[in-house]
């Protein structure tokens, strides 16, 4: 299961020993709909390896204030030890890119 960003504990999982990468979505946003399930799935595959989590956009502002979040979905990609985005991505994706992009923060 995907792990819960919110404004409260997002500061204290990046940056870690593990890389990170967060989904930022709304509910009423279709293309955060259809990777919803990619997300929980990949989240499951690389338990203890990556920490792979949500970020509900209507809940909270400080997360994409910080890194200028302009559009839904978008994936912030941060490798491990880092406070940084390594790579960001805006907008529906499949499985395998996904993936693909997780792989290159190992």
């Amino acid at each position: 299961m995907a792990f819960i960003f919110t404004d409260d504990n997002y500061k204290n999982e990046i940056g870690k020993e593990l890389p990170v990468v967060i989904d930022i979505w709304a509910e009423w946003c279709g293309p955060c709909k259809a990777i919803a399930p990619v997300v929980e799935q990949l989240a499951g595959e690389y338990d203890g390896k990556v920490l792979i989590g949500k970020y509900d956009a209507d809940e909270g502002i400080d997360l994409p204030g910080e890194f200028g979040v302009r559009g839904l979905p978008t994936l912030l990609f941060f490798r491990a030890g880092s406070s940084e985005p390594a790579e960001r991505h805006t907008g529906s994706i499949t499985y395998e890119a996904l993936k693909a992009k997780i792989d290159a923060l190992l």
